[in-house]
């Protein structure tokens, strides 16, 4: 494994790795809005049926007396279930008895009501418009708004599985920039869309390369940094996702109408797109893949960043070549998927890893579904999820460096796991004390997140890693898609969700154990680069057996 030995010549931790870290976190911050985007744009205004009387001008003026809002409200729209007008159904005709102070809720029927025929009428004062004012996604059609939330979420996981491939196959920076592209393209078009199926094709679009924006920037920060800095700057990436969050309810906050909103979040990753021509390509992968020559040019242009011109002169083909040698002695090109199965070391990976990564996406949707409950606000309580995230992501950053990967790993997911299962125990009138396991597994989930990212990164060769990384968006895009029905067990039983959510990642903790530990080991770049040192560490456990057996001889 002579690359590291490379990277450190041309500078694992300078200038370069500075700039690429802000040029790829920021659109991760970015790509986060958009994620959070349908909390906003598609909220649920208060509504009631369009009726004439109250918001037609010459009917108003025809009615009888000098009856206000509130008294054609009353006899045009029956009582709702929380004591407010009913937002689906209207009189037929007025029913004007309901005025006289001698007449009950029961003078009239289900019989003299009929739907919203003529549309509805909303409530602008939070939001000037969201796609659910827009296309009347209420009452018959309020399923519409979940669909489009499902289908985003089902565009993260088909792109996870294409885009981990595609990376293995022509690189990062490639699959990243059009990624940038995509989603500058379709997000604009979003804004613009004419029909509510329209909308949600272009929404697909962008969350088809949310998932390549995600994978690529971790791969390229990864293969391009020392690995005494790797956890720093994939924590500083992690953390995007909080300072996203909090974004995102500041601009929404100013920005209240729902096209002018998705415009607002889209237009900037076409300056993305933009400077995403100065990245580096892997040099890591492109060695592997056997295209020297540009794998050669770009650590010289590394070194020169680095400040270190006269390394990267140095640096020529003999001298790659002579440090590479075993490596690409193994063969060039990527590695089959298949092999994430076949290679036995790797197939033990891949399931507990796998399972990590759907632990995390089942989980904290469930806990995020749950957490919503608790405030009307959704401004403040998107700022308290982002505050909350970047401590934690701090907090696992020392755990990383001072434990290990994997005690980190199965601290952060039992964690979260048992808080989860604690709030079972809590009455329901101590809401404090319930909110507050609630956060606490937020932060281990948070935490979790990160230490999956940085673990499975390490514990998988460069010829699989995206292909792998793929897989896991999968799984964590699949928990997210199969956390929220779960909910539909509360039916039988209040606790019954909870159980199943803690249950979940505190049982994914502990198969975390049967993983190695991969801290301070470089980067594997083969198959072989795994194989082997799973038999150096059998070998060395064989041998400190026979030493002991020989000392109590």
């Amino acid at each position: 494994m002579a690359f590291p030995e490379l990277l450190d010549q041309v500078g694992g931790l300078g200038r370069f790795q500075a700039l690429q870290t802000v040029a790829l976190v920021v659109p991760t911050i970015w790509l986060t809005t958009q994620n959070m985007l349908e909390n906003f744009s598609a909220a649920v205004p208060s509504h009631r049926c369009w009726v004439p009387l109250l918001d037609n001008g010459t009917a108003q003026a025809s009615a009888p007396g000098a009856l206000g809002p509130k008294d054609l409200l009353t006899v045009s729209i029956p009582p709702g279930p929380n004591h407010g007008p009913h937002p689906c159904r209207r009189f037929r005709q007025p029913q004007w008895q309901l005025l006289d102070p001698n007449t009950t809720a029961t003078n009239w029927s289900e019989a003299a009501t009929e739907p919203c025929v003529d549309g509805w009428v909303y409530d602008h004062s939070t939001f000037t418009s969201t796609i659910v004012a827009e296309w009347d996604l209420v009452c018959d059609s309020q399923a519409l708004k979940p669909m489009a939330q499902s289908i985003y979420l089902s565009g993260v996981l088909v792109g996870a599985a294409v885009c981990g491939r595609i990376s293995d196959r022509f690189g990062r920076r490639l699959v990243l920039t059009w990624s940038y592209l995509q989603a500058a393209v379709s997000g604009t078009a979003a804004a613009f869309a004419p029909t509510f199926p329209v909308y949600c094709l272009f929404r697909f679009l962008v969350a088809f390369v949310a998932a390549g924006i995600m994978m690529n920037t971790s791969a390229l920060l990864m293969e391009w940094t020392s690995a005494r800095a790797r956890v720093l700057v994939m924590t500083l990436n992690t953390m995007a996702f909080g300072v996203g969050q909090v974004l995102m309810a500041t601009v929404a906050y100013g920005v209240r109408d729902w096209a002018l909103l998705q415009l607002t979040v889209s237009v900037p990753f076409f300056l993305c797109f933009v400077y995403s021509w100065w990245l580096a390509e892997s040099a890591r992968w492109l060695l592997l893949a056997g295209r020297l020559e540009e794998g050669l040019r770009e650590l010289q242009r590394v070194a020169a960043i680095n400040g270190k011109k006269a390394v990267g002169n140095a640096l020529t083909m003999e001298v790659l070549l002579s440090a590479m040698q075993e490596e690409l002695s193994v063969g060039q090109g990527p590695a089959s998927p298949g092999a994430l199965f076949r290679t036995p070391v790797l197939r033990l990976r891949t399931c507990v890893s796998t399972l990590c990564w759907f632990a995390f996406g089942f989980t904290f949707y469930g806990l995020a579904l749950d957490l919503q409950a608790i405030s009307s606000n959704i401004f403040l309580l998107s700022v308290l999820i982002g505050v909350v995230d970047i401590p934690a992501k701090i907090g696992i950053l020392l755990l990383l460096n001072r434990l290990g990967r994997r005690p980190s790993q199965v601290v952060s997911l039992v964690l979260a796991g048992l808080c989860i299962l604690a709030n079972t125990l809590v009455p329901p009138e101590t809401g404090i004390l319930r909110s507050a396991l609630a956060v606490l597994g937020l932060v281990g989930l948070g935490a979790a997140f990160t230490s999956t990212i940085i673990y499975t990164g390490e514990l998988f060769p460069t010829v699989l890693r995206m292909t792998f990384v793929g897989l896991g968006q999968m799984a964590a895009r699949g928990g997210a898609i199969l956390g929220p029905p779960v909910r539909l067990l509360g039916v039988h039983g209040p606790s019954l969700p909870l159980l199943v959510y803690g249950a979940v990642p505190v049982l994914s903790g502990l198969a975390a154990l049967l993983l190695p530990e991969t801290r301070s080991l470089p980067l594997p770049d083969t198959i072989q680069d795994v194989q082997s040192r799973a038999v150096k560490k059998v070998t060395q456990a064989i041998q400190e057996g026979s030493v002991l057996k020989s000392t109590r001889f």
